[in-house]
């Protein structure tokens, strides 16, 4: 489980991959959250939104890893674009869906993630995609 979740937008995985010591800062548009573990939720996410399956989405490599360790330090990783995708073009009936289906999922293996939280960070990602779509980024995750 980790302490601090930023997902942020940037133009390369060079530029996204400057935010492992410090995080994305100011540099980068960014949304802050904690006490999930994000790179098991986005392949969660890409499973439900685009019916993946979270096996072949692994052995894919999905997510990759622009930059640190994936063990007791920082790491930055990036969103697949087949992700990023289809948060900006979900309706908000389908991100609520989404969300719902991803608590339901967390549940199953014990971690409780209030339902009202899981909308938010959903909505708010597909925004973020959205935003990056628009000025042809890409979404990272830089988690502590």
């Amino acid at each position: 489980m980790s302490i601090i979740v930023r997902f942020f937008a940037a133009p390369d995985d060079t530029s996204a991959s400057l935010a492992l010591q410090t995080g994305p800062g100011r540099a980068f548009e960014s949304l802050s959250f904690g006490n999930f573990d994000p790179e098991e939720a986005v392949v969660e996410w890409e499973c439900l939104l685009t019916g993946s399956s979270f096996e072949e989405l692994v052995e894919a490599g999905e997510p990759r890893v622009v930059a640190g360790q994936d063990n007791d330090g920082c790491v930055v990783f990036a969103m697949s674009p087949r992700l990023s995708t289809a948060l900006a073009d979900a309706t908000h009936s389908r991100l609520s869906d989404t969300a719902a289906s991803w608590t339901q999922l967390r549940a199953e293996d014990g971690e409780v993630i209030d339902t009202e939280i899981a909308d938010a960070i959903v909505d708010d990602l597909a925004a973020l995609a959205s935003s990056a779509q628009r000025q042809g980024q890409s979404v990272y995750c830089w988690v502590a």
